[in-house]
């Protein structure tokens, strides 16, 4: 139905209802009927337009929150774990030298080492050449090593002696070393010369052992002078993987 029909209806059923009322009336009732249309819709729209505007301005303060204030965290703290005991580690076996029990007791007279005599039978160079020298201090002792590159000596005899005075061979003159005792070390069957190239007298400042001098290399046999202070008792015994000699020199009893 057209807004022209309508309005025709709309005239015809008011007249109707309302009788014959004054022409001013019915006219003033028309000329509202026939503008309501028009003024309906621009109310309306502002209407509309009037609430999202209202919900996006709702939505901008949401979103950004110009007045919130930050969150203070003063007083809370990130929660720790309680601290356990932790287990240690338990130590593990280390490799240590051969314990001082299972060596040889120490001696202050002369005596004869053979290795052979200790060991299974082990054929021996014609000459055992020296290639190292080594010294060490202990609590109690100090250690002089003797190591070998081809094999053991033949044999090996040590003695001691209340001085540090020796002679030197084959020129036979005289060397006093540092120390108070003396202790002789003659390895046969054996040179310092072809595979060593170290120090020939060696003063090492330990407690114990105080210096390590040649005395002899020649034809085979080989000397060396121990200067030491304590007691001049000693204790030697053959070890393999190198093949060494090891000489302990005891410290005062």
């Amino acid at each position: 139905m057209s807004n022209e029909n309508f309005r025709r209806e709309l005239n015809h059923t008011f007249d109707e209802m309302s009788g014959s009322p004054s022409p001013a009336l019915r006219d003033r009732v028309r000329s509202s009927i026939a503008q309501a249309p028009e003024a309906r819709g621009p109310f309306w729209i502002a209407t509309v337009a009037a609430c999202v505007i209202a919900v996006l301005v709702v939505g901008v303060l949401f979103v950004g929150n110009p007045l919130r204030r930050p969150t203070s965290n003063a007083g809370v703290g990130a929660p720790t774990a309680s601290p356990g005991a932790s287990p240690s580690a338990s130590p593990g076996p280390s490799p240590s030298a051969t314990p001082d029990a299972q060596l040889p007791a120490f001696t202050c007279v002369q005596q004869d080492f053979v290795f052979n005599a200790t060991t299974a039978p082990t054929p021996t160079p014609p000459v055992a050449f020296v290639s190292s020298l080594r010294t060490g201090a202990h609590d109690t002792y100090d250690r002089v090593s003797v190591e070998f590159s081809n094999g053991m000596p033949h044999d090996v005899q040590i003695s001691t002696r209340g001085d540090t005075t020796f002679t030197q061979s084959p020129s036979g003159m005289a060397a006093t070393l540092k120390g108070r005792k003396g202790v002789l070390v003659v390895i046969h069957g054996s040179d310092l010369h072809s595979a060593y190239n170290g120090s020939l007298d060696i003063v090492t400042g330990y407690p114990i052992l105080a210096e390590v001098k040649r005395l002899e290399d020649f034809e085979g046999v080989v000397q060396l002078g121990l200067g030491v202070n304590g007691s001049g008792c000693y204790r030697a015994f053959f070890l393999t993987n190198p093949d060494r000699l090891v000489i302990d020199v005891q410290g005062a009893g």
